[in-house]
């Protein structure tokens, strides 16, 4: 009998989720109340970044606490308002970026990323998306001698432990690397692995495309809907309702509103970002990142996207666009930038985890149901990555590197 699967959520993880079941020989119907790529996936920095080994802790030094709490950088801002509701996950998340778990953590996320850009390049060329990719990296600024100095050692750690590759730029060197920036820096960390994609969104768009013609139903439907009942898991669309065997919830931050009424409480909590289109791509060769402002800037097909860094707030609470406001200032003190494109800008939800892994597999108490979120950061690098691992975990073959790290049944 033909093995029947939901997928819901059509951002990057639920598409390429999708994409593996169907190689396996799953009848696949991909459920999401808009089209492919057109939430948290469409709007970030485009990078599939393999030098990203270590994901983003929360800070221990207290210098740098204190320049957080008091609004002092534009690379994170919060709200007092959002504190009370955040404390307990912020509080988790802290004690998992100690000296103790942290390394630990590190060791699994490594064997995530490890495998990005051959996972992505297996969907790239199945899609014809090559046109979309710049191989080739980025940079990262810095302002400061130290910094710089900082930035290098641990870009000679991560050649030395993982093999990943980094050229240090002095001034001059980054200056004749980028010469349409305005400012001189004191030099920067080209990462040489990473690809940039030039529409985000499109790449995704693409994937999906490439996912129908080989047999994947695309449909429009209402998460909230799912249900489970005799033959397995069941949800409204606008065709009908859909049935299958199996159900994956990859909603990333709305994967929780799906999953409490059936009981389920996982830790998951946002960082939002917000970037904003300008005219033209204002000269750069490749996406360059002002470290210590907090500010991305990416040449993209629509122009010059530039990108804030993380905001922490209750997800569906109002937008404050501080630190959009902030980088588009500093961006123009660095680059002849172009009139905006957009009216507002675009704000999405990162869905993150204390432990800052992704929650990956069975689902504990319900047959069928399987769990894919919590990417934060990365789940625009690691969509193709995780999707085959739980591809391969409901398919009943052997994962191609240990899930149990990522086991929905940690939070229990």
């Amino acid at each position: 009998m033909t093995k029947t699967a939901l997928v819901l959520g059509a951002g990057m993880v639920g598409v390429c989720t999708a994409w593996h079941l169907v190689r396996r020989g799953f009848d696949v119907t991909l459920v999401d109340r808009r089209g492919p790529g057109q939430e948290t996936s469409y709007g970030n920095a485009g990078l599939i970044q393999r030098e990203c080994v270590a994901p983003h802790h929360f800070p221990h030094e207290l210098s740098r606490i204190a320049r957080i709490a008091l609004g002092r950088g534009n690379d994170v801002h919060y709200s007092m308002r959002a504190m009370p509701a955040l404390a307990r996950p912020l509080f988790d998340y802290w004690r998992a970026s100690g000296p103790g778990p942290y390394p630990a953590i590190v060791r699994h996320y490594e064997a995530m990323i490890r495998h990005c850009l051959t996972e992505h390049d297996e969907m790239i060329e199945a899609s014809g998306a090559r046109d979309l990719i710049r191989p080739g990296g980025f940079k990262f600024a810095l302002q400061s001698a130290k910094s710089l100095a900082e930035e290098a050692a641990t870009a000679e750690r991560l050649k030395r432990d993982f093999g990943i590759a980094a050229t240090i730029l002095d001034s001059d060197g980054l200056a004749k690397a980028e010469p349409a920036l305005k400012r001189r820096f004191a030099g920067a960390i080209h990462w040489t692995d990473p690809w940039a994609v030039r529409d985000p969104g499109g790449l995704v768009g693409r994937y999906a495309q490439a996912l129908e013609q080989a047999g994947c139903t695309l449909a429009v439907g209402d998460a909230a809907t799912l249900a489970q009942d005799a033959g397995g898991w069941s949800v409204r669309t606008a065709s009908g309702i859909v049935r299958a065997e199996h159900a994956v919830v990859a909603l990333g931050p709305w994967s929780d509103q799906v999953l409490r009424p059936m009981g389920y409480r996982y830790p998951l909590f946002v960082k939002r970002g917000y970037h904003t289109h300008y005219k033209g791509d204002a000269g750069l060769s490749m996406p360059v990142l002002d470290l210590q402002a907090g500010t991305m800037m990416v040449p993209m097909n629509m122009g010059l996207r530039v990108c804030t860094g993380a905001e922490f707030a209750p997800l569906g609470a109002p937008p404050t666009p501080v630190q959009m406001h902030r980088a588009e200032a500093r961006a123009r003190e660095l680059l002849n930038l172009g009139p905006a494109i957009e009216p507002t800008p675009w704000l999405g939800n990162r869905p993150c985890t204390p432990d800052m892994l992704p929650v990956i597999g069975a689902a504990p108490n319900h047959k069928g149901l399987w769990l894919h979120f919590g990417h934060a950061h990365q789940g625009f690098t690691l969509g193709p990555v995780t999707g085959r691992l739980l591809a391969e975990m409901m398919n009943r073959e052997t994962p191609y590197f240990d899930p149990q790290p990522y086991s929905p049944t940690r939070f229990h």
